[in-house]
């Protein structure tokens, strides 16, 4: 039997065992690999394997906001500049005055962000500006390097004002570490979402942010991405599982890492394993993992890809492929700053209105 024959029966086995007969003339079952390599508590800023850097989930229950479009409440007692104690319903991050990181700069990487809730004011060193959230996705390239901030504008004056959003750090392979800096905008009608039931009813709403599940496949990445090339078999996935659901997650290309990042809900079974909320499941790549939900809604981040396989120096901001040319992007950053800073602060929110983005070429898109 092949190998990707012997994976094919595991693979049937996973619904139903296959049975056979021993050289006895009695059953054989074959029952399916445990797709699950190792689990491990979600803490912090998520380890996420190669071609990914990190994983930041944010989720702060914001209050009302003021004039300043901060948030409408003391801000005595907090480490500003530096607010990131978990202990907090919401943090202030680096600002002061509105919550986010006001500006700093990137290099040999890009950030992929998912707003799921809530508002992000971006500007950068090109002249670019959006604002984003409420599903939608910015991609952006660093490439060479940019400057950029992202700040957290609390628009709603008489209710709170949710955030929640994932920031994805995907590396870039030597070749393309210093390509032109850009950003992708993936408004949210854009990207694919779509639920899919079990045989007794129950919903899994899966969204596609890269990838491709079946015949949904997520937003087309910026040129200079590893996600881009045809190969890489990135993919970023969120699932969304009603009580007892029961979904397979289908096996990925040979060699690809692949994450699930388990943040909310009570447990999960993923193959045989019981798996209890907050925790990070590597799984195997080529076979298929079955999930079976709790008693409660759950929801999970699914990163995967193939590694990109180089050397990864990094300090702070930048993320190259030796210390020499971390160096170098230091000494880079104190002779241009990347461009420059052409806002009037550090932390600059736009007016009031709509979800936009206006590109260092001019063109503007309106949120759809």
């Amino acid at each position: 039997m092949q190998r990707r024959e012997a994976l094919g029966v595991l693979a049937g086995a996973a619904a139903g065992a296959a049975c056979g007969r021993d050289a006895g003339g009695g059953p054989t079952v074959i029952t399916p690999r445990d797709p699950v390599l190792a689990v491990e508590p979600l803490r912090g800023m998520w380890r996420t394997p190669d071609p990914f850097l990190f994983c930041a989930h944010h989720d702060d229950a914001y209050p009302a906001g003021n004039a300043r479009l901060g948030p409408a409440a003391s801000l005595a007692g907090r480490a500003l500049g530096q607010d990131f104690a978990e202990r907090e319903a919401w943090r202030m991050y680096h600002g002061t005055t509105v919550p986010g990181f006001p500006q700093h700069p990137h290099r040999g990487f890009e950030t992929v962000t998912v707003v799921r809730r809530g508002l992000v004011d971006h500007s950068d060193s090109l002249g670019a500006a959006a604002r984003y959230g409420e599903g939608d996705v910015q991609w952006l390239t660093a490439g060479r390097g940019v400057v950029h901030a992202e700040m957290f504008p609390l628009l709603d004056a008489s209710r709170p004002n949710p955030l929640e959003l994932f920031q994805i750090w995907l590396n870039l392979p030597a070749a393309d570490k210093l390509t032109e800096p850009r950003f992708s905008m993936m408004w949210a009608p854009t990207v694919p979402r779509r639920a899919l039931l079990d045989a007794s009813g129950k919903a899994t709403v899966v969204t596609v942010v890269a990838g491709r599940l079946g015949d949904l496949s997520g937003p087309t990445p910026p040129p200079s991405s590893w996600a881009a090339r045809a190969d890489s078999d990135v993919a970023i996935w969120t699932l969304k599982l009603a009580p007892g659901a029961r979904f397979t997650l289908p096996p990925a290309r040979a060699g690809s890492h692949r994450r699930l990042f388990f943040f909310r809900g009570s447990s999960i079974t993923v193959g045989a394993r019981r798996v209890p909320g907050r925790h990070a499941i590597d799984l195997r790549d080529v076979d298929p993992a079955p999930l079976t939900m709790g008693d409660d809604e759950g929801e999970l981040l699914l990163l995967q890809g193939r590694p990109i396989g180089e050397p990864v120096a990094r300090h702070g901001p930048f993320v190259m492929n030796t210390p020499a040319e971390i160096e170098r992007a230091y000494a880079d950053y104190r002779a241009t700053r990347f461009g420059g800073w052409p806002w009037p602060s550090d932390d600059p929110v736009h007016d009031r209105g709509e979800r936009f983005a206006r590109h260092a070429s001019g063109r503007v898109e309106r949120g759809t």
